[in-house]
């Protein structure tokens, strides 16, 4: 069997830690299971990647206004916010494993995840 090795996936996951990182790519999406629409900001350095997911929803809220404020781009009312506008940006996160039970099965899951948005 091959293995194709894409453009940004020679890399593995970041460790456990806190890792200054750069927004290299945003894809949007939808939820599985509830629908609501998403972007995933992958974050690199030379030591490895997280993709973390962003919730557009009322609860996800803060934490995308938490990092568009570690990046340097400041919220205005009456104004839409850029995914694009993060690609290039540094920031420093915490990286570790978050666990949480699966919505279809109820089975315990887990997931690389990106937290604690600073400035760089």
């Amino acid at each position: 069997m091959k293995i194709s090795v894409d453009k940004g996936q020679d890399k593995g996951f970041l460790p456990d830690g806190r890792h200054l990182v750069t927004i290299t790519s945003i894809e949007e999406g939808v939820s599985e299971h509830q629908q609501v629409p998403f972007f995933a900001a992958h974050m690199e350095n030379e030591d490895g990647f997280v993709t973390q997911r962003f919730y557009n929803s009322p609860a996800g809220h803060p934490i995308i206004l938490s990092l568009y404020s570690a990046v340097g781009i400041k919220p205005e009312e009456g104004k839409d916010l850029d995914t694009k506008q993060l690609v290039g940006k540094r920031l420093s996160v915490e990286v570790g494993d978050h666990h949480y039970a699966d919505p279809a099965s109820g089975n315990e899951r887990s997931i690389r995840q990106a937290t604690g948005f600073k400035a760089a």
